[in-house]
């Protein structure tokens, strides 16, 4: 949400596809997740910026290798940096930028088998509840920007809120005003 109040245009956009895809009759459900991939790019593009940690579990060489020209003896333990990974500029164009719309051009390639976006890993150690995970995220967020209208409480910058450390920890929390919209207060009121 921090992301998105801090770029309006992603919000308006993302705002109008929930609108023209799934209505005002029935709140969003999973059903309706196929039809958002404007969705699918925002959550996207979040977990490329901000991962659930920046770096995966520690692996163990069972022999000596040589990766990508560093020799790695026997025995070594290696983190994976996905931050790092994730912001690489050889990779993303504008690494530090949040931009959507990067994602609606590799609509159809797995995450993981392009190598690119890994936030939760990939092949066997890989998160068992990633799946699971970016539902639950896609359907909380697309009925928050369905349901409220939002703008922010503070001047502050809402990107630069963030310590990098052994996982990602928000400097201040968010401090936002929803309102909800008049066509969804009646269902609103039924939940």
């Amino acid at each position: 949400m921090r992301l998105l109040l801090a770029h309006p245009e992603a919000l308006h956009k993302l705002r109008a596809e929930i609108d023209s895809q799934v209505g005002n009759e029935h709140l969003l459900n999973e059903s309706d997740l196929t039809k958002l991939p404007y969705l699918h790019s925002v959550i996207n593009e979040t977990l490329r910026l901000y991962p659930p940690v920046p770096l995966l579990l520690p692996h163990y060489s069972s022999e000596d290798c040589t990766v990508g020209g560093y020799n790695v003896p026997k025995h070594t333990i290696l983190l994976v940096n996905i931050w790092a990974i994730q912001r690489d500029p050889q990779v993303w164009k504008e690494p530090n930028e949040f931009k959507p719309e990067r994602f609606e051009a590799m609509e159809g390639e797995k995450e993981g088998f392009n190598y690119k976006l890994i936030p939760f890993g990939m092949g066997r150690r890989s998160c068992p509840g990633a799946t699971m995970g970016t539902r639950a995220i896609s359907l909380a967020l697309g009925a928050l920007i369905q349901c409220f209208d939002w703008q922010s409480a503070g001047e502050e910058n809402l990107e630069l809120s963030y310590n990098s450390r052994i996982n990602i920890q928000k400097i201040k929390s968010l401090e936002a005003i929803c309102t909800p919209r008049s066509n969804f207060v009646q269902l609103l009121s039924q939940l």
